[in-house]
C-alpha cells in the first residue's frame, strides 16, 4: 500500500478564540431566536462550534424545529 505524500495540503481552519464580545453576540442571537445558519455566516464560525459554545454557556440554539 502506498502512503500519502507528506506535501498533501490539508484544508484546515485556524481556531478563533471566543471573546466576551463574541459570547455577548451569541447570547443576543439566542434570545432573538436567529437560525443557526444565519448566526454561523454572521460570526464566521461553523454551526457545530456555535452549538457547542451555546451548550457550554447554557443557551439554546436551533429554535426552528
Amino acid at each position: 500500500m502506498a502512503k500519502r505524500a507528506k506535501s498533501a495540503k490539508k484544508r484546515g481552519r485556524k481556531r478563533v478564540a471566543w471573546t466576551k464580545a463574541h459570547e455577548r453576540e451569541l447570547r443576543t442571537h439566542s434570545k432573538k431566536k436567529t437560525p443557526v445558519t444565519s448566526i454561523a455566516r454572521a460570526m464566521k464560525r461553523t454551526a457545530g462550534a456555535l452549538r457547542q459554545k451555546a451548550h457550554a454557556m447554557g443557551l439554546s440554539l436551533g429554535h426552528r424545529r
